[in-house]
């Protein structure tokens, strides 16, 4: 099960996920199996860490992994999920990644 931000607690999908994270990687050179391989990654996340995750967690998740995959899906996925609202969010982010820390 997965909280949503207004509180509302709903079966957790992998289809969104497989969306979200499809929308990130389009037109990018990501290996064949990845997008399958990250849904599956996140949905045992979600059953390990269950009864009931956030969609917080699972968006984490989705950008830890993302990250790992392709900084351009990353940044494109973060820009939706943290909400950004000009280039100085995709400067910070951006600024963000470099930082080993």
């Amino acid at each position: 099960m997965v909280r949503k931000r207004d509180g509302r607690v709903e079966p957790f999908s992998p289809d969104k996920v497989r969306v979200g994270v499809a929308n990130a990687v389009a037109d990018r050179d990501v290996p064949s199996g990845a997008l399958d391989a990250l849904v599956t990654q996140i949905e045992a996340f979600a059953e390990e860490h269950g009864p009931v995750v956030t969609t917080e967690e699972i968006g984490h998740q989705v950008l830890e992994a993302l990250r790992r995959l392709d900084e351009v899906a990353y940044l494109r996925f973060a820009s939706v999920y943290k909400e950004f609202e000009g280039a100085s969010d995709f400067e910070r982010e951006m600024a963000a990644m470099e930082d080993p820390t």
